[in-house]
């Protein structure tokens, strides 16, 4: 899990007003750090089989939130995509 200051700094970084937090990029960029951090753990765990299943579980959450803002806006997937790093 994400520490609160990690979380608010994510937050501040990718909304897009300031009392937005439930935007698809900021979810995006939430689940991108949680995912970070599990490969992070997996580097000290390799048979922590359980948690990689919640690692697939993210990833499969994400991509289903890029795809519904590819859908709505191609042009805020492209920039999130392209400050996040995802795709090259």
């Amino acid at each position: 899990m994400l520490e609160t200051k990690q979380k608010e700094l994510v937050i501040n970084k990718y909304q897009r007003s300031s009392s937005d937090t439930g935007s698809p990029e900021v979810q995006v960029a939430l689940i991108s750090e949680r995912i970070l951090s599990l490969q992070n753990h997996f580097k000290k765990h390799k048979k922590d089989f359980h948690s990689k299943t919640g690692l697939l579980r993210l990833v499969n959450q994400r991509r289903s939130f890029l795809k519904y803002l590819r859908e709505k806006n191609s042009s805020r997937y492209l920039d999130l995509i392209n400050k996040l790093g995802l795709r090259k």
